[in-house]
């Protein structure tokens, strides 16, 4: 009973916080019928993950120190592997070439498949407002896609770091997807 009761207080306080405390919004996502997260996992635990990045959330940073402010803090809301984020461009491209695209205030007509084809374009921007459309990518094919957004100062605004641990949460979902459960092993 005295479980029931904290309980009850904590949901009372959680309810009377104010709805403009809530940090981050992700948007609708679609799953390739070839998703799997556990091709992401193999593919990336203990390994560099490339991150391109195209757009400036935040103008009055230049571009490449945008970039570097930010890195870190994918990093501390990175999915479950322990991947490490970079910009980095290998010298001999991998294959498969597993990437996560982040397109900073994407022309509202643009797609994934134009995305994981290094085809990038721009709306105008919404000061104060971080609005990211990622996509995973296996060499141009489309794994998986969301979109996200966030009221943020700066790199290093707590807010944005919830955006992408919410974000990666959702783009590279552990969830079985278009797989039925049975008692001895998974039909497909």
């Amino acid at each position: 009973m005295k479980q029931l009761k904290k309980w009850l207080a904590a949901l009372a306080v959680a309810a009377a916080l104010p709805v403009a405390d809530a940090a981050a919004t992700v948007g609708g996502v679609d799953y390739s019928p070839l998703y799997d997260f556990h091709e992401f996992y193999f593919a990336t635990h203990g390994r560099k993950f490339r991150v391109v990045s195209s757009g400036n959330p935040f103008p009055a940073l230049p571009l490449d120190v945008m970039q570097a402010r930010i890195l870190p803090v994918m990093q501390a809301n990175r999915p479950r592997p322990r991947l490490t984020f970079t910009y980095e461009v290998p010298p001999e491209p991998p294959r498969p070439e597993y990437r996560m695209v982040l397109v900073f205030d994407p022309a509202n007509d643009l797609g994934a498949q134009r995305v994981c084809n290094h085809d990038f374009r721009h709306r105008p921007q919404t000061p104060g407002r971080v609005y990211v459309f990622a996509v995973y990518c296996r060499n141009d094919q489309v794994m998986s896609q969301t979109t996200a957004w966030t009221d943020a100062t700066s790199p290093e605004d707590p807010r944005l770091g919830q955006m992408f641990g919410e974000l990666f949460l959702v783009l590279f979902t552990e969830l079985p997807l278009n797989r039925r459960f049975m008692p001895f092993g998974i039909w497909r």
